[in-house]
């Protein structure tokens, strides 16, 4: 495949694609911080409760 007719290509699969509006950006990110920093709670919770046990059974 010649890069001309990659390019062109490209550009008729970019124009397919739905891009999200602002609002939707803004509450995806949202999301996206939210779950990382649940996550980030959980295993650091779960890290602690764990090096405790061990400190118990050692």
């Amino acid at each position: 495949m010649k890069l001309t007719e990659y390019i062109k290509q490209t550009q008729v699969e970019m124009s397919h694609v739905v891009w999200p509006n602002r609002s939707q950006t803004v509450r995806f990110t949202i999301m996206v911080i939210a779950v990382s920093l649940t996550t980030a709670v959980l295993l650091g919770v779960a890290d602690f409760v764990f090096s405790k046990l061990l400190t118990l059974l050692f």
